[in-house]
């Protein structure tokens, strides 16, 4: 069940038991046995989709019970929620029996996820099985060898009577309605039962929302009457008095863990280096700790999973040879057996498709110009200073010269020409200097270009752009195009001298000005410490 959760995890598969079976069938070789699982639950879930119209609500409950069952078992009805699940389809069941009411079985969820929202689901004897906090109703009812009897404070015990609004005492005696004497004879009722109990605590406060409080006049006559054999509680006020002056946790350091020179030597992808140098600890976790945050089920498609999902269909695309008009019908083929979500066909899907289309144009009017493709989503690595860089290529061409063209595809906006200079946006250039290493097979020769292929919006308001992060022309930011890969070198060696062989901490948020990742903002506390450092502190 874990397994076919992370399966589902992200946009939906589409409708129907047949998508989920293929997204299972996918996956296969990471979870092994999991098709196998699958064929067993799919039988048991297929009864819900025996009925393809409109079902009266009563049978649409009892048909979602029945598979629960053969889902779960009879513990689906156990414990505290199932009571309360048991409880609801019994009272929606019978309400359905009384008035006939059709419901289109895609609306179900929907209408049943508002109806469960307003049921509470709490544990029917407290929290601890030794100890209840018991009104006075319930206390009556109930035996403790220990009872604390809280709030002997004048004026709240006993209440203060409140006087009838309409009728005058004499008159609520005689239509035989008890008074406000009555309601005070029923609190020392309550008080002299629990005083029968094998030990008892009477406690009073101090102190009340308006000041000062004194304890109750029943209280004070007991004092008075035991004298020395009446016991004082000290430990328990001076536990309460301890935590009330209790000194204020001291704030949450900024994390900067300093992993052994073993566990630092892990190879940098391509699109992690800027993660390193941006923001270390993220690096720590993703590449040192291993952690994966995972996506939410029936998610909106995430500008990661779209990327995935362009970069899956120009593959094909390049696969089977990249013919002339036939970019756009793989596209929607794709797209539509990727994901069935709202977003992505009624938002997405068009953008995406038109920006596709620019793709396809740009890429012929190129190999006209005589420029050809070399490589698509091809692997490489080379090792720098005894550390291994890998990564995949997104495209690399050859130009009419003879030296090389990197592409890096983006759904969206691509990064700054300021951030690539200032070493944080390097992913062009390490394919590069994978590319000129010899580290991609069937690829020889010197990168001279660094483009960015954009499916964003243009400023003509079209899909669809190309720009280099180069400082050409009028640019006042990037990096001059024969510095490009010396510079993405220098910004390589340094991180790595500084953190994977180095003894540098991954500090979090080193650069706290730069737009990143928030996977791992709960794991490094980032509320707890952020902005709250002493001066002094680095920023």
């Amino acid at each position: 069940m874990r397994q076919l959760d992370l399966v589902l995890r992200g946009p939906r598969p589409g409708p129907g038991l047949e998508a989920v079976r293929a997204a299972v069938k996918e996956q296969d070789r990471r979870y092994p046995g999991l098709f196998d699982w699958w064929d067993e639950a799919e039988a048991l879930l297929a009864p819900l989709l025996l009925f393809d119209g409109a079902l009266p609500l009563g049978a649409a409950l009892a048909l979602l019970a029945e598979t629960a069952e053969a889902l779960c078992g009879e513990g689906i009805w156990a414990q505290p929620d199932g009571r309360s699940l048991s409880q609801f389809v019994q009272q929606w069941s019978d309400a359905a029996g009384e008035v006939v009411l059709e419901t289109d079985p895609a609306d179900l969820p929907v209408l049943l996820r508002d109806a469960l929202d307003e049921v509470a689901v709490r544990p029917p004897y407290g929290g601890h099985p030794r100890l209840a906090i018991y009104g006075l109703l319930e206390a009556r009812m109930s035996r403790a060898d220990l009872v604390i009897c809280a709030g002997l404070t004048e004026g709240t015990w006993p209440g203060a009577p409140a006087p009838d609004p309409l009728l005058a005492p004499p008159v609520l005696r005689m239509l035989g309605i008890p008074g406000a004497d009555f309601r005070i004879g029923l609190a020392a009722h309550d008080l002299a039962a629990a005083l029968g109990a094998p030990e008892v605590v009477l406690s009073h406060a101090q102190r009340d929302a308006a000041g000062p409080a004194i304890p109750s006049r029943f209280l004070m006559r007991i004092r008075a009457m035991l004298g020395k054999e009446l016991r004082h509680e000290h430990d328990a006020v001076r536990f309460a008095r301890a935590l009330d002056d209790a000194p204020p946790a001291p704030p949450y350091p900024r994390p900067e863990p300093m992993p052994s020179a073993e566990q630092r030597r892990v190879p940098i992808a391509v699109t992690a280096l800027d993660r390193l140098r941006g923001d270390p600890y993220q690096f720590y976790a993703s590449a040192i700790l291993g952690l994966r945050a995972l996506d939410p089920i029936d998610a909106d498609p995430t500008p990661a999973w779209r990327g995935t999902a362009v970069h899956a269909i120009l593959e094909a695309w390049h696969d089977a040879g990249a013919r002339p008009g036939e970019l756009i019908p793989l596209a929607e083929r794709a797209l539509a057996e990727m994901s069935a979500h709202p977003f992505m066909r009624g938002l997405w899907r068009p953008r995406l498709l038109a920006g596709l289309g620019w793709i396809e144009v740009e890429q012929e009017r190129l190999l006209g110009e005589g420029r050809e493709v070399l490589a698509w989503e091809e692997k490489g690595e080379i090792t720098v200073d005894g550390v291994r860089i890998h990564g995949r290529a997104d495209r690399i061409d050859q130009l009419p010269d003879g030296t090389l063209a990197v592409v890096d595809y983006k759904t969206g906006t691509p990064p700054s020409a300021r951030m690539v200079e200032e070493g944080f946006a390097l992913q062009l250039g390490l394919v590069g200097l994978i590319a000129q290493g010899g580290g991609i097979k069937g690829v020889s020769g010197k990168p001279t270009r660094f483009e960015y292929w954009s499916l964003a919006r243009n400023r003509e308001r079209d899909f669809g752009f190309m720009e280099e992060p180069v400082l050409e022309g009028r640019r006042k930011s990037g990096i001059p195009r024969e510095e490009f890969l010396d510079r993405t070198r220098d910004y390589l060696e340094e991180a790595i001298a500084r953190w994977i062989i180095g003894r540098d901490p991954f500090t979090a948020r080193l650069n706290p000005d730069l737009p990143g990742y928030s996977d791992y903002d709960q794991l490094m506390r980032l509320d707890e410490w952020q902005g709250r450092g002493r001066a002094g502190d680095r920023p």
